[in-house]
């Protein structure tokens, strides 16, 4: 009897990665010569896995956010894994903006990722563990091109793979 194979779908992110991603955007904002001379605040909350950047204006505002974003990318980490859910107006006049860190997929994303393994009509089982998709099989090839398959759609979540076994 062939033996199971199976691998995990999951969003998480490598927390030291992001880590250095945070503290080189820090360092390329604060070394920018038009940030000289005027607020600008990082503060990384790990527990609520959010990002707090303060600044004088909406176009610094959106400076920080893109230097944040650049920098995870360049360690592999996915620009969909970092998404801006407010900006505000703080006290003298400055811009608050929160960029939230997506490490977990939802049980509604897990719903769509099952769906599109479904719809490959492979000899694989899909199941929500979680926050973690487990997909199963007999066949390497099959799992390998579920993998392949679940690249190529577009989820605003990112997408690892992990546990191929």
């Amino acid at each position: 009897m062939a033996k199971e194979h199976s691998f995990d779908i999951t969003a998480e992110i490598d927390k030291q990665k992001f880590k250095d991603a945070y503290e080189q955007a820090k360092k390329v904002i604060t070394n920018r010569w038009d940030f000289k001379g005027i607020t600008c605040e990082f503060e990384h909350n790990e527990k609520a896995k959010t990002v707090t950047l303060l600044t004088t204006s909406d176009t610094k505002a959106d400076a920080m956010v893109e230097s944040l974003i650049s920098e995870a990318i360049k360690r592999d980490i996915s620009s969909k894994a970092l998404k801006e859910t407010k900006r505000e107006v703080a006290g003298g006049n400055k811009t608050k903006v929160t960029v939230s860190i997506v490490d977990a997929i939802s049980g509604e994303d897990a719903k769509k990722i099952v769906k599109e393994i479904k719809e490959l009509k492979l000899k694989v089982q899909a199941s929500i563990r979680g926050d973690v998709v487990r997909v199963e099989g007999k066949a390497i090839d099959d799992l390998q091109e579920a993998i392949k398959a679940i690249r190529g759609c577009d989820f605003d979540f990112p997408v690892n793979f992990t546990n191929l076994k």
